[in-house]
């Protein structure tokens, strides 16, 4: 019996078959890596020295793990397995490092800007069903980045959430906001992802977006962005999550963008 068999012989008692499933499948695929790059003892303590690093980079305001999984393209991966849209809804992408649970709920109209750094800009469109019928009541997370690219979770001297609310579509299924206009940014690249990219000769940058999750009762959640059109960053985004049904142009001070939600 070969190590690889063995390995994976040890997890034939585990409680869970899909545990089981999962486990076996990354021995084999992670034994077969090691023999294809034919991995040496130090590459393989670089490796770890590199998780460890990037643990120890997380805290409340920062997970380096979900950089990481960003930049490797897993995220994305992860989500086209799980968030078919058979071209009848809104296309998902990356939830990204700074989704934080519980932003202030803002009336339709409302500025949430808060005094972020930017262009004023306002934003508006519907949220519907596949069928074209409105959702009312949904519930709208909405967080970007000011100007300089910085969310306000990155500014450690901000006591108040900024560029970051909760909304609800009316009867009709709109929703309506103000803030400010999104910027292209560099996503963190001071720890170990960053290190990657550089080893890499990959750049840290983002194109300009602003994120959504959406959630209503008999529908899918939608975690997506909307991203700016003509941004130059749109053909090189660091963490693979530009889609072209994504791209909306802005026109001076407005933008407006339609969803379409999948029924669960």
């Amino acid at each position: 019996m070969t190590l690889t068999d063995q390995v994976v012989a040890s997890f034939g008692g585990a409680a869970s078959p899909r545990f089981a499933e999962i486990m076996t499948s990354l021995v084999r695929h992670l034994h077969a890596f090691i023999g294809e790059v034919r991995l040496t003892e130090a590459e393989w303590a670089a490796a770890i020295d590199f998780l460890t690093r990037t643990g120890q980079q997380c805290d409340d305001r920062r997970q380096e793990f979900i950089l990481l999984s960003d930049v490797l393209g897993a995220s994305m991966a992860v989500i086209d397995v799980n968030h078919p849209t058979g071209g009848t809804a809104t296309e998902s992408t990356v939830l990204g490092p700074f989704f934080v649970p519980g932003a202030p709920e803002f009336a339709a109209g409302e500025d949430i800007s808060a005094g972020a750094p930017g262009t004023p800009c306002h934003f508006s469109g519907t949220v519907r069903s596949p069928a074209g019928d409105p959702v009312p009541d949904a519930e709208i997370d909405v967080w970007q980045s000011d100007e300089t690219g910085h969310y306000d979770v990155q500014y450690p001297d901000l006591d108040q959430p900024r560029g970051r609310a909760r909304l609800r579509t009316d009867a009709s299924g709109a929703y309506s906001f103000s803030s400010v206009r999104p910027e292209s940014y560099p996503i963190p690249h001071d720890g170990p992802v960053g290190d990657l990219l550089k080893a890499a000769g990959r750049g840290p940058m983002r194109p300009a977006h602003i994120h959504f999750k959406i959630t209503a009762p008999g529908f899918r959640t939608l975690v997506t962005h909307i991203f700016v059109a003509g941004d130059p960053h749109l053909g090189s985004d660091a963490v693979f999550g530009v889609k072209d049904a994504l791209i909306t142009g802005f026109d001076g001070d407005r933008a407006s963008f339609d969803f379409t939600l999948a029924r669960s």
